[in-house]
């Protein structure tokens, strides 16, 4: 009977090496883990709603330009977009505004407003666009796209940084 409840020094050497290494395992493993997965499940901020600008800095009847930066990260992919647009203020009325996109129908080029035209003027194409974003002349399918705002008690003009279409 002396040996059959014993277990041998070589096994119990293995059983306490194993242990031992799934313990370190664990302690360095699971926070590996983590830091690799934890970009993944970050929640993606754009799309806040961003300010653009105070009323009383803003002329009426002539487009005042404005632009932001967005920064999006995608797991562990990182990118910056820049993006601008127009706040046309039609009268003193606080919510007698237009906020449109500077961005072209067409191809996506950056459209400038020409005062002594009265209209939009894309530099890629000619393109021109009303005061309203409408289509004037050249190649784009569809008017310039706009913000949603809103407007704040103390005049502070706030968008959500994703174009919406006309229509």
């Amino acid at each position: 009977m002396s040996g059959s409840n014993r277990i041998s020094r070589r096994d119990f050497i293995k059983v306490t090496t194993g242990a031992i290494g799934g313990v370190i395992t664990a302690v360095i493993g699971i926070p590996v883990v983590g830091y690799l997965i934890d970009p993944a499940l970050r929640e993606n901020k754009a799309g806040a709603p961003m300010a653009i600008g105070k009323l009383e800095n803003i002329p009426v009847g002539v487009p005042f330009p404005f632009s932001f930066t967005i920064t999006k990260v995608n797991g562990w992919e990182k990118t910056a977009s820049s993006f601008g647009g127009y706040i046309l203020r039609k009268s003193e009325a606080p919510k007698d505004i237009v906020v449109l996109s500077s961005r072209c129908t067409h191809l996506s080029c950056r459209v400038n407003w020409k005062e002594e035209l009265k209209e939009f003027v894309c530099p890629c194409h000619d393109a021109s666009f009303d005061l309203d974003g409408k289509v004037l002349g050249g190649p784009p399918p569809e008017p310039l796209g706009h913000f949603e705002y809103e407007v704040a008690a103390d005049g502070t003009i706030t968008i959500i940084p994703v174009e919406v279409k006309e229509g």
